[in-house]
């Protein structure tokens, strides 16, 4: 009987992988990453920093191409997702466009638009409204997994 026990255990230890043993190289978890797909978000409260933070995600999507990406704006960080909005290279919505149609979603603080007497209508079309920035960023951070990034 104990041979019997001794060749199903032997067997069942076969079956498993040497990758997916503890320090036999880890492969398997590797793998079960890659599968994971990669999601941040990126926190814009200062339009300053826009320009920036659409080049770091333009090489973000570069070397990641499949990364789900989340640009959330509060404050100041609005004001580049507002209609005509530019500064001194011009306009902002064809960089915006450009990343919106490789997946980037852009969305924009309703509390900072009706603290500026603002209605959704202000904000170009790539842009949506969401009730709160920062309950968006901590959302997609607690609840979804999303990782956070601050240009």
């Amino acid at each position: 009987m104990h041979a019997v026990m001794l060749v199903a255990l032997l067997a069942a230890a076969l079956a498993v992988p040497m990758s997916d043993k503890p320090g036999k190289g880890g492969t398997a978890a590797a793998a079960q990453t890659e599968q994971v797909q990669e999601k941040v978000v990126y926190h814009i409260n200062d339009a300053s920093n826009a320009r920036i933070a659409m080049r770091n995600i333009e090489n973000h999507l570069s070397a990641s191409p499949g990364a789900k990406i989340v640009v959330v704006t509060h404050g100041k960080g609005i004001d580049f997702l507002l209609n005509d909005a530019k500064d001194d290279k011009g306009a902002f919505q064809g960089q915006v466009a450009g990343l919106k149609s490789q997946g980037v979603d852009f969305r924009v603080c309703r509390n900072t638009l009706k603290g500026r007497n603002l209605t959704d209508d202000a904000v170009i079309l790539e842009g949506t409204v969401v009730p709160s920035g920062v309950a968006e960023i901590g959302k997609l951070q607690a609840r979804e997994g999303f990782v956070y990034l601050k240009p």
